[in-house]
């Protein structure tokens, strides 16, 4: 799959972009606070419905039409996938006048010209994103982590999609009706339908994660030997906060070493022993007003050679096992999805040492479409470039760079 034409208005640092992207590797060079970096979150966004920066969809609008009659933001793109199908992906921002005066802000996804909701873009567009932030994965907090987990697997799972946004409405729910409990302003015979409903979703999403971490610690793991020539293995352990059983019977369960690789529990499986954990932790919940067990507290760990990264690794050990992961999930995508994502690395291949700039370079030549954005040309080697569409970003204008114009 691929982007053949992008177009942006009011998004960003840009007023206005048509932009044709060729099936192939581009370099978007420029300077800082140009445009090279939204070039790339648009596409992202177009993916997701969500931006790799910001949790603020307003943020993605451009200040200078803040006083326009409608204020709005349109963030649009012909998507080809490897079978040549062409579908035309949209996502309008606008902040609409009411009749009191107020303004409400509205997203809204289209496909094809028609209204749809944000899970409906799986599928349509797959990509991998390489940013300077993503050491966050292994260095910042498990949020980090959970929110990885559910923007890779909910690009290509509609199944997983669609039980995480349930399960984030009825925790919600559940959440409020245990603070009105604690307040003695409700009853605990209320917890059992938010119970169903919560274990049912949480049941989707432990097994979509744990089969997840599954397949892609096998791939990175031979990627990160690769990277630290043969010394090293990287392990990515899945901690939920629940642990499910094979049998039932607390005997097996996710934290024993090595059996992730040769089991699979089903949702199914999952849900029951879910929903009796919550009745296990019921009073402490109803007495501190808050749901304590489930996939909004999940953590996976970065391992290597049974030293976890976040606590004992090196920054260097921290950006091998980035990128391997990074390179592992742009392998996963294309077996799942049975073609290329795109592939966008913003400003990467600086922040990497020598020895993982050329791997890097090797290995994303498979990919049917690049981006990668720079801004010093001379961290990319020559060999790279010469197969490299080289474009150059400033203010919002992208145009070709010609092999003149870096001498």
């Amino acid at each position: 799959m691929r982007v053949d034409h992008l177009s942006l208005k009011n998004f960003r640092n840009y007023t206005r972009l048509e932009l044709s992207i060729p099936e192939s590797i581009v370099v978007v060079h420029g300077a800082n606070a140009q445009g090279k970096t939204s070039l790339l979150e648009a596409i992202y966004y177009l993916a997701t419905a969500s931006s790799p920066y910001t949790n603020s969809d307003r943020q993605l609008m451009n200040w200078r039409m803040a006083n326009d009659f409608v204020p709005f933001t349109q963030v649009g793109a012909d998507v080809v996938s490897a079978k040549n199908a062409l579908n035309r992906v949209e996502i309008i921002l606008m902040m609409e006048k009411l009749a009191d005066g107020n303004e409400r802000f509205r997203k809204e996804v289209r496909i094809n010209g028609v209204s749809k909701r944000n899970h409906d873009l799986q599928g349509l567009l797959g990509v991998v994103m390489f940013l300077p932030q993503d050491m966050a994965l292994i260095e910042g907090p498990p949020a980090n982590r959970r929110r990885y987990l559910d923007l890779t697997l909910c690009q290509v799972n509609t199944n997983y999609g669609q039980a995480l946004n349930t399960f984030d409405k009825a925790l919600t729910q559940r959440n409020a009706l245990l603070r009105r409990i604690s307040e003695n302003m409700a009853s605990v015979d209320e917890l059992p339908y938010w119970d169903n409903e919560l274990a049912t979703a949480a049941a989707t999403v432990i097994a979509g994660r744990q089969r997840f971490i599954r397949e892609l610690e096998l791939l990175a793991n031979r990627i990160h030997r690769d990277l630290s020539g043969g010394e090293e293995d990287l392990q990515l352990v899945y901690r939920p906060s629940f642990e499910p059983t094979a049998s039932g019977d607390n005997q097996q369960s996710f934290s024993v070493l090595g059996l992730d690789h040769h089991r699979q529990l089903e949702p199914e499986a999952i849900m029951p022993q879910y929903r009796e954990a919550l009745v296990a932790t019921r009073h402490e919940e109803t007495r501190r007003g808050i749901t304590l067990i489930g996939p909004q507290r999940d953590e996976m760990r970065f391992v290597v050679n049974g030293r976890d990264l976040g606590d004992f690794g090196s920054r260097g050990q921290s950006r091998t096992g980035v990128l391997a992961l990074k390179l592992a999930e742009l392998e996963w995508m294309h077996r799942t999805l049975g073609e290329w994502p795109v592939l966008l690395l913003d400003e990467v291949v600086a922040e990497l040492d020598s020895s993982r700039r050329r791997y890097l370079l090797s290995r994303i030549q498979h990919a049917r479409q690049v981006l990668l954005t720079t801004t010093e040309l001379g961290t990319l080697t020559e060999e790279f470039t010469a197969k490299a569409v080289l474009w150059h970003v400033e203010t919002g204008q992208i145009m070709p760079l010609h092999e003149s114009d870096v001498l």
